[in-house]
């Protein structure tokens, strides 16, 4: 009896999953609205690059910068939002394409390193929980994973491909420099593995590259360069806040405990890899034994499962050792992993599964992104701009949190500015100048908005007696507009003196 033709060499077969891919990367893309804070705050700063034409420093109000990341995410978003509007799926779209680069790139170096295995593992990829899962999400880890993704894949070509070495080898610095200008320092991890990996090869290529080299300067710093000489003490914070203490304090509070490593990527690991965890459990038993093989055959060893076993391990023991800890930051290594998972089924003479399973399984996936769009939760921003547009006639400028959560996204859903402030005068010591908690204080902002009839305020319900008595001693009227939201009080604020007209909030629906 013929055997049926398998999805890694039926060319029809293929046609279909590439459909899928496809799929599962832009359907239902701009279905869910943005959701605070992570979405929020990069396309806050997006837009706000976008709309003031200062694509230099980035911005999360116009008074305060944003510098807890480089510019790379930031740019990508505002491009796709200059492109195709001021909407969720313009928003997502740079993280989708960043997913479908790394599924591409995936293929290519299993079929560089693993011949027969490129269409196996691009797939495996494609539909693990954790890289399908964060493609829907505004981040920097999948543009981060992207451009590592790119320098390696241009590594692996430099060692194992046919082609001139030495353009792949420029090509490489130029992913790193992406990379470093997308998360700063941490994102040159894959430079230590390459680095280790050609040390213990038998036929080294020149990793210091002279082109590659000035390619990387001239891509990576110059952004560093402009800001730091611009804003005094910058480059202080960007050392001690955001690489110190990252790494070796929990003072942003992420899973710091000596036990946060297990809590956050062993589940991670595990369920992260769905459907295709048994393979790389499998793998993990042998990873002993591979790796003692390695070492006794030393003159010969495997380059290729070297450099995954790697590529794997070194990244994972300093997110490890770093006190700072979330999912996400292990995105990268599920590169590695599908290609290993690839290797591992051909290994054991498993061929994929049917066109039939893939295309269940995509259905599923694309049914929880779509539910993801009715979930009810306080983080979406497109609630919170119905209800604002719900309880005003006239156009929103600004949105005004009093000493509450900031919802950033609004920025996008209402094309309006949004700021935090305090009822306290905002302290600016040298730290707060570049991380304040607030934006400013309820004061100040009080001044600024005294001709700005667009201005919308939030507050905490429990929050309002205090905040309208500190509003009203300062001689402006707080008028709160309809029922309360999600226990905020939404309101406007005017000179005690003035006239109300058609200020006047309207009924509430």
């Amino acid at each position: 009896m013929k055997a049926k033709p398998s999805i890694e060499d039926h060319a029809p077969h293929r046609l279909w999953l590439i459909a899928m891919i496809l799929a599962l990367a832009f359907a239902f893309l701009g279905s869910r609205g943005i959701w605070d804070p992570d979405e929020g705050r990069y396309t806050n700063v997006a837009v706000n690059m976008l709309d003031s034409g200062d694509w230099l420093n980035p911005r999360r109000s116009h008074e305060v910068g944003h510098w807890t990341k480089p510019p790379m995410t930031y740019w990508a978003i505002a491009s796709s939002v200059a492109l195709f509007g001021k909407n969720p799926w313009a928003a997502r779209l740079p993280i989708a394409v960043a997913y479908l680069l790394c599924t591409w790139l995936t293929g290519r170096i299993a079929h560089r390193i693993a011949p027969g295995t490129g269409t196996s593992a691009a797939v495996i990829y494609a539909t693990m929980l954790l890289p399908f899962g964060v493609s829907q999400l505004i981040t920097s880890d999948y543009i981060l994973a992207a451009c590592e993704t790119l320098a390696v894949w241009a590594y692996v070509e430099a060692r194992w491909g046919p082609g001139r070495s030495h353009h792949w080898m420029a090509l490489m610095w130029v992913g790193l420099a992406l990379a470093f200008l997308t998360k700063g320092p941490p994102a040159l991890l894959p430079l230590l593995v390459i680095l280790i990996s050609d040390r213990m090869l038998p036929g080294k290529r020149r990793v210091f590259h002279a082109a590659g080299i000035v390619l990387f300067l001239l891509l990576a710093l110059p952004w560093y360069v402009a800001v730091i000489l611009h804003n005094p003490g910058l480059l202080a914070y960007f050392i001690g806040n955001e690489v110190v203490n990252r790494i070796a304090t929990d003072a942003f509070g992420r899973h710091g405990q000596w036990y946060g490593w297990i809590t956050i990527y062993v589940p991670t690991l595990v369920l992260g890899t769905l459907p295709w965890t048994p393979a790389l459990w499998r793998w993990a038993r042998t990873l002993v034994a591979s790796l003692r093989k390695q070492f006794r055959d030393a003159a010969q060893p495997d380059g290729a499962m070297l450099l995954l076993t790697l590529w794997v391990l070194v990244p994972l023991v300093a997110f490890i050792l770093a006190r700072s800890r979330l999912p996400t930051y292990i995105l990268p290594l599920f590169v590695p992993l599908a290609v290993l998972a690839a290797v591992q089924r051909r290994t054991e003479g498993r061929r994929l599964p049917g066109l039939g399973w893939f295309l269940g399984w995509a259905a599923i996936l694309l049914a929880l992104k779509l539910a993801s769009a009715y979930w009810p939760t306080h983080k979406n921003a497109a609630d919170w701009a119905a209800a604002i547009r719900a309880r005003t006639s006239t156009p929103v400028t600004e949105v005004v949190f009093v000493e509450d959560m900031a919802r950033y996204g609004l920025r996008l859903h209402l094309d309006a500015e949004v700021e935090k402030v305090s009822l306290a005068p905002t302290a600016r010591d040298e730290q707060a100048r570049f991380s304040p908690v607030n934006d400013e204080d309820v004061a100040s902002e009080l001044r600024d908005l005294r001709d700005e009839p667009g201005g919308i305020w939030v507050c905490k319900q429990h929050d309002w007696p205090r905040v309208s008595t500190y509003i009203h001693e300062r001689g402006f009227d707080a008028i709160p507009l309809g029922a309360p939201y999600r226990q905020r009080i939404i309101f406007r604020t005017l000179a005690a003196s003035g006239e109300q007209g058609d200020l006047q909030p309207p009924p509430h629906q």
